[in-house]
């Protein structure tokens, strides 16, 4: 009973870890390419832009949080990576380029969850073992809700996630520096959210209907 234990815990690991490092690194990434673009070179001059994990891993977000929570099963899986560097001053439209920042990294998000979707539907149709075209759909619906997951998650209307920028970017200056007030605390926020249920209340449906969507065809 033990091997077999330990055996589904490697095999939960293989199916996940790629999947999870590259959502995680992806999503910041798309942050410090598109403030380059910008106009803020910050991330290009630290290195940041890169593809490379370990330029991103944080031993915390990207490793132990997302490793507990698959070995508890936990229902609701996420992380994160080293917060890529940008200084908005540098930004040529300063409000109107935060909201483009900070939607970038959802947006890549969103692009991997598509792409993994395509993987899922090729690797039905071509691998002709069946034990290894099970490993690779199995990552493949991984990878899809990893970054569903992630998507959905930072773009909740709260500082200092994603959706919290794009917020402040796009409401008067008044409210806008009211949600900046809020920032120190955001963090605080979402944890209660999560101790009290309420955000896989409020992530799952969308993340389901989303997913629902992206695999429609092997209903």
């Amino acid at each position: 009973m033990g091997d077999l234990a330990f055996e589904e815990v490697i095999y939960k690991f293989a199916v996940w870890a790629l999947p999870v490092l590259y959502a995680i690194t992806l999503h910041e990434v798309a942050h410090g390419w598109m403030a380059n673009k910008l106009g803020d070179s910050t991330a290009k001059m630290l290195g940041r832009l890169s593809l490379n994990p370990l330029k991103h891993i944080d031993p915390i977000g990207t490793v132990l949080v997302p490793v507990m929570l698959l070995l508890i099963n936990s229902p609701f899986l996420f992380g994160w990576a080293k917060p890529v560097p940008v200084n908005f001053r540098n930004l040529k439209n300063y409000r109107r380029d935060m909201v483009v920042v900070a939607a970038a990294g959802p947006l890549a998000n969103l692009a991997m969850a598509v792409g993994w979707s395509l993987l899922l539907w090729l690797f039905y149709l071509i691998i002709p073992d069946a034990n290894v075209q099970r490993g690779l759909m199995q990552m493949s619906i991984a990878g899809i809700l990893i970054n569903l997951i992630l998507m959905v998650f930072n773009l909740l209307p709260i500082p200092p996630l994603d959706g919290g920028r794009v917020l402040s970017g796009l409401t008067p200056p008044r409210i806008s520096q009211v949600l900046d007030r809020i920032e120190p605390y955001g963090m605080f926020i979402i944890l209660g959210l999560l101790v009290l249920g309420v955000l896989p209340m409020i992530l799952n449906p969308i993340v389901g209907s989303l997913f629902g969507l992206l695999t429609a065809w092997m209903s």
